[in-house]
C-alpha cells in the first residue's frame, strides 16, 4: 500500500546519527515525561493543596497511562511567593507538601512501578527568606554576604534610581532597594533575588544540593531558568521597555549568555558520576539534566544539549507554533536539524504550568479540542522525547474565569510583565465526576474548578473509546509497541496545502490542519485517529483538524 504515497521530498533524519563524543542512546532519548504541578495534581491530606502523598497514591495512573518518567515542580521549603519557585531551603520539603520521608517513599513507589522521577531545581534565584539572603540584608554595603547576590548602588544624586534599566519578567523594575540604599537584582518577583554565579560558594552549594537529591534516588533535574544564571559583564542597559516581549526572540544581557554553558558542563560531569548507580533492575541508571532554556533560535538552543551538557532542552518554538501546516513543518525541521547536529534528541511539548493550555490556544471549544487531539498525535509521532502536562490527556481547557481574589500568580499583581494569568492552567485536575474537588482531594482545592469539570475527569473518560484520555492511552501504548517511534528516522512525504504527511518506521502520520476535509490516497492500515474516519477503496477523506496514524 505504500506505493500510493508520493515521493519523499525531505529526509528529516534518514537514520539515527551516531552521537558525537560517544554519547550512547539512553532511556531519555524517546521518553514520555509527565509533568506534575505539585499543588494541583492530588491532595492527600485534605488542605486543598496537592502534595507528595497525593501524588504517590496516583502514580499507578501514570504508569498505566504510559509515562516513562514524572517531572515534579518544586516542593522545597518556600514562602510560596511564586508557587514554590522561591526556595528557602533546597534540602527540605515544605510542610505544605509533606516531608522528606514522603519524598523518599514517592521515589521508591515510582521506581517499583517503572517510573523515573525528575525534580525541579531553581538555581537562578533563591527566596528572600533563604538564610543567605537574610544574612545579606544584615551585612554592610559591599560586605561578603552580599557578594552571593547582585547588590549594587543606585543611580541618581542620592542613589534613588535603579542601577540599570532591566525589567522584571513579572513586570516593573528588576531591582528593589534595601534600607541602607543598596539595590538588589531580581529578574522575577522581589521575593526572588538573583544569585551571583561568579561567586564560588554559589557553585559549591548547588553541587552539594544536586548530590543530596541524587543520593536520595532522583533520576534527574529540570533546570529552571537554565539560560539565566550568568549576566553580561557590567550589567549594561538594554535601552528599551517591554523587555519580556523580547525573551526567546532577541539577545538580552541577562539571558542566554555563553557563560551558562560552563555551569551545565560541570553539572553534566556530576550527573555522569552517578551513572550508573544503584537502581531496580527495570530502570536504567542514567541520570539526566533537562534545561528550561529560552533562546532566540533553534541553533542557540542546541548549545544546551551538546554531548557534554544537558541531556534535553525544552522546545518552546514548537509549543509556540500556530496550528498551521507550513509553520509546524518549519519548526519541526529546524528543531530536528539543530539537535541532530549535536547528537541530542528533540523534545516536544504543547503545554506546561506557565502557558495557556493548548486546547484554548488553538481556539477553544470544540475546534480547539479537535486541534489539541490532533496535535497530541502529531507530537507523539515525532522523533525524540515528549512532555505531557497534567490534564492535557483529559483535554482540559484553560480556566479563564477565575475571580481576581483567588489568583496567586505574582505577575498578576504587577504591570508590564507576563500576562499574570498563569493560574488558569494550574487549576486542580478532576479525577472523579463529583465530590467537593472532583477527586482532587476530600475538600475544595486551592483554586476553584469550573462547572462541568467532572465531565472531563479521569472517571468520566475511562472506558469511553472517543474520549481524549483513551486517545492518549492508545497512542502511548502504540508508541511503545511500534519500535520505530521515539528516537528514530523520519521522512516527509508530499502533501496538499494545509496537510503534513511523514513516515516513521512502520508508520505514516497524516495531519490536516485545515477547517475542511481533504482527500488523500490511503497510505496504510488505519491504527489510530483523533477524529472518526472511514477509508473507502483506495482513498480516505481526512477530517478537518485531524491526525491519523497508519501502519505500513
Amino acid at each position: 500500500m505504500t506505493q500510493e504515497l508520493a515521493p519523499v521530498i525531505h529526509d528529516a533524519t534518514d537514520e539515527t546519527p551516531a552521537a558525537p563524543g560517544g554519547r550512547a542512546p539512553g532511556w531519555w532519548r524517546s521518553a514520555v515525561i509527565y509533568q506534575v504541578y505539585v499543588r494541583s495534581f492530588a491532595d492527600g491530606d485534605g488542605d486543598g493543596v496537592g502534595d507528595l502523598p497525593g501524588i504517590r497514591a496516583r502514580l499507578p495512573y501514570l504508569a498505566e497511562l504510559g509515562a516513562d518518567a514524572v517531572w515534579l515542580t518544586p516542593f522545597y521549603a518556600s514562602p510560596q511567593a511564586d508557587g514554590g519557585y522561591d526556595v528557602a531551603d533546597y534540602r527540605s520539603v515544605d510542610p505544605l507538601f509533606g516531608s522528606l520521608a514522603d519524598a523518599d517513599a514517592l521515589l521508591r513507589t515510582a521506581h517499583e512501578l517503572g517510573l523515573r522521577v525528575i525534580v525541579d531545581i531553581v538555581p537562578n534565584h533563591t527566596s528572600d527568606r533563604h538564610a543567605w539572603f537574610r544574612a545579606a540584608l544584615t551585612d554592610r554595603r559591599g560586605g561578603p554576604a552580599r557578594e552571593r547576590y547582585h547588590f549594587r548602588p543606585g543611580r541618581g544624586e542620592q542613589g534613588e534610581l535603579p542601577p540599570n534599566d532591566w525589567e522584571s519578567v513579572f513586570g516593573g523594575p528588576a531591582w528593589t532597594r534595601v534600607a541602607d540604599g543598596d539595590w538588589y537584582l531580581h529578574l522575577f518577583a522581589p521575593e526572588q533575588p538573583d544569585l551571583n554565579w561568579e561567586h564560588p560558594e554559589v557553585r559549591e552549594e548547588f553541587d552539594a544540593v544536586l548530590r543530596f537529591w541524587l543520593d536520595l534516588g532522583v533520576d534527574g533535574f529540570r533546570i529552571d531558568v537554565a539560560h539565566g544564571m550568568v549576566k553580561a559583564a557590567g550589567l549594561p542597559d538594554i535601552g528599551r521597555k517591554e523587555q519580556v516581549k523580547m525573551i526567546g526572540s532577541q539577545t538580552l544581557p541577562f539571558f542566554d549568555q555563553d557563560g551558562v554553558h560552563e555551569i551545565h558542563r560541570a553539572w553534566r560531569r556530576l550527573l555522569d558520576s552517578y551513572s550508573p548507580g544503584p537502581r531496580p533492575e527495570a530502570l536504567p541508571a542514567e541520570r539526566i539534566g533537562v534545561a528550561e532554556a529560552w533562546a532566540p533560535n533553534a541553533g542557540r538552543m542546541a548549545l544546551y544539549v551538546r554531548p557534554d551538557e544537558m541531556h534535553q532542552a525544552f522546545n518552546f518554538h514548537f509549543l509556540q507554533c500556530p496550528w498551521e501546516a507550513g509553520a509546524m513543518r518549519t519548526v519541526i525541521e529546524e528543531s530536528l536539524a539543530a539537535t541532530v547536529s549535536v547528537g541530542a534528541p528533540t523534545t516536544w511539548v504543547l503545554s506546561n504550568h506557565d502557558v495557556v493550555r493548548h486546547v484554548t490556544r488553538y481556539g477553544g471549544g470544540a475546534a480547539g479540542l479537535r486541534r489539541a487531539r490532533a496535535a497530541a498525535l502529531l507530537m507523539l509521532a515525532l522523533p525524540g522525547s515528549v512532555y505531557v502536562y497534567q490534564g492535557e490527556e483529559l483535554g482540559l481547557p484553560e480556566v479563564t474565569e477565575l475571580p481576581d481574589e483567588v489568583r496567586q500568580d505574582p505577575s498578576f499583581f504587577r504591570d508590564n510583565g507576563q500576562d499574570g494569568l498563569r493560574d488558569g492552567c494550574r487549576v486542580p485536575i478532576p479525577w472523579t465526576t463529583d465530590g467537593p474537588s472532583h477527586g482532587f482531594g476530600p475538600a475544595a482545592g486551592w483554586l476553584p474548578q469550573p462547572a462541568g469539570w467532572g465531565g472531563l475527569s479521569v472517571q468520566a473518560q475511562t472506558g469511553d473509546p472517543d474520549s481524549t484520555l483513551e486517545l492518549y492511552r492508545s497512542a502511548l501504548r502504540l508508541r511503545r509497541e511500534l519500535p520505530g517511534l521515539g528516537d528514530g528516522p523520519m521522512r516527509w512525504l508530499d502533501a496538499p496545502e494545509g496537510v503534513l504527511v511523514f513516515s516513521r518506521p512502520g508508520l505514516v502520520c497524516t495531519v490536516n490542519t485545515q477547517s475542511a476535509p481533504v482527500q488523500l490516497p490511503v497510505p496504510g492500515r488505519l491504527v489510530l485517529s483523533s477524529e472518526p474516519v472511514a477509508p473507502t477503496g483506495g482513498s480516505v477523506r481526512l477530517p478537518a483538524d485531524s491526525c491519523i496514524w497508519w501502519a505500513i
